[in-house]
């Protein structure tokens, strides 16, 4: 597979001294780049996969006109914490 380039980047030198102070031993300017640019893909896919979840659970609320309040979830989510804390202190008496 051949290989592209990323467009050249002009950035202060204030910039480049940052990112360069902070490249692992033997890591290339290059390679953080790449390795952000990666991250930042990744993390902009998660962010609207979230917010796809989002709208499907807003519209599927809207058809069904099934809506849990704050405490209701809140207390859901406790209620699974306390089983997993339960459980790992199970595990972990054997």
């Amino acid at each position: 597979m051949k290989t592209a380039t990323i467009p050249s980047l002009r950035v202060d030198p204030e910039l480049r001294a940052a990112a360069e102070s902070v490249l692992k031993e033997g890591e290339t300017l290059s390679a953080f780049v790449e390795d952000s640019l990666k991250k930042q893909i990744d993390y902009r896919k998660t962010q609207a996969e979230f917010i796809a979840r989002g709208l499907a659970g807003l519209a599927e609320a809207e058809r069904t006109g099934v809506y849990y309040s704050h405490d209701d979830v809140m207390n859901l989510l406790d209620s699974k914490l306390d089983k997993a804390r339960a459980a790992r202190k199970t595990s972990a008496g054997r």
